[in-house]
């Protein structure tokens, strides 16, 4: 008996990069184990509360960008990528609309619910602009990871402002957000043939986002417990596991090549937001990488870039 989905759902699953999601939810996670270490500042009931609108949140407006994605290149994937879901009418441009256009007002629901009201129109706003017109730009990558940085900035909203200051949430959000502009850059040609330079120049992104967050754990005033000892041995196992095929794929720049080492980084994420959550909680922040299993029985079936 075969395990594999109904083509119908199998298409929207890959129209919008279902694997992919669990991401997003590790990054509002990474900031709920911020917000334990520092003190909720709130009844742990209503602090759950708001984690879990938090992640909605951040679920559907990931979620959104994926599809409006696709809907703004299926000229490009026409020709370059028949076989995914729009190209291949398995469905439809009206309904991929309708998806995007309901994911985002969902998304902006649950913000508004959590008290997250203007960062969640910012990342809608961010995720709009990027799949529209800024990813066809130089800067194309940087807008990328803005979208990453408000995402974690989202989840960091659940905070209370005296709990946690405006230069720390900018750090850690900041550490994701430098990591995923080496990231996107690496993958922009992952298409076609990659240049070797590009693609060395893109490692050297994701390196200095594992440096500057190995700076996260000077700043702060007072150990977590005895689990934090493991966070920079955790960050350098961290960049093994990445960079690995990220090296392949420079040694080797062929489009397979690349496309793997993309999605190692893509499903990494969980991985550097449970050893980033070490640094606040200890060994417990390593529970955020039950976000990952998921994510990869998912990925048998369904693309992640």
């Amino acid at each position: 008996m075969s395990l594999a989905p109904h083509p119908r759902l199998l298409a929207y699953a890959q129209l919008l990069r279902l694997p992919n999601v669990f991401t997003a939810f590790a990054d509002i996670a990474l900031a709920a184990c911020v917000g334990v270490s520092v003190g909720p500042g709130r009844p742990a009931g209503e602090f759950a509360g708001a984690v879990a609108l938090l992640a909605l949140a951040s679920g559907c407006l990931y979620l959104s960008g994926m599809v409006w994605n696709d809907v703004f290149d299926v000229a490009e994937d026409t020709r370059d990528r028949p076989f995914r879901p729009l190209p291949s009418r398995r469905v439809t441009l009206r309904s991929a609309a309708i998806l995007g256009s309901f994911l985002v007002f969902a998304g902006l629901g649950f913000a508004v619910l959590a008290g997250a009201v203007v960062i969640g129109v910012a990342l809608a706003s961010a995720v709009l602009l990027y799949d529209a017109w800024l990813k066809r730009t130089p800067i194309g990558p940087v807008a990328m990871a803005a979208c990453r940085f408000l995402n974690v900035f989202l989840g960091l909203t659940v905070i209370p402002d005296e709990a946690l200051n405006t230069g720390m949430r900018v750090h850690v959000a900041g550490v994701v957000g430098v990591y995923i502009v080496g990231v996107t850059w690496f993958a922009r040609t992952e298409a076609g043939a990659s240049r070797r330079w590009h693609l060395l120049a893109a490692a050297g992104v994701i390196g200095a986002a594992l440096v500057l967050a190995l700076t996260l754990r000077a700043r702060l005033p007072e150990s977590p417990g005895p689990g934090a000892v493991l966070f920079p041995y955790l960050l350098v196992a961290f960049g093994f596991l990445v960079g690995v095929p990220v090296a392949q794929a420079v040694r080797t720049p062929g489009p397979k090549e690349v496309q793997r080492a993309v999605k190692r980084c893509v499903l990494g994420l969980v991985a550097l937001d449970a050893v980033l959550a070490t640094a606040f909680v200890g060994a417990p922040g390593l529970f955020v990488l039950l976000l990952l299993p998921p994510a990869l029985v998912l990925g048998k079936w369904v693309y992640s870039t």
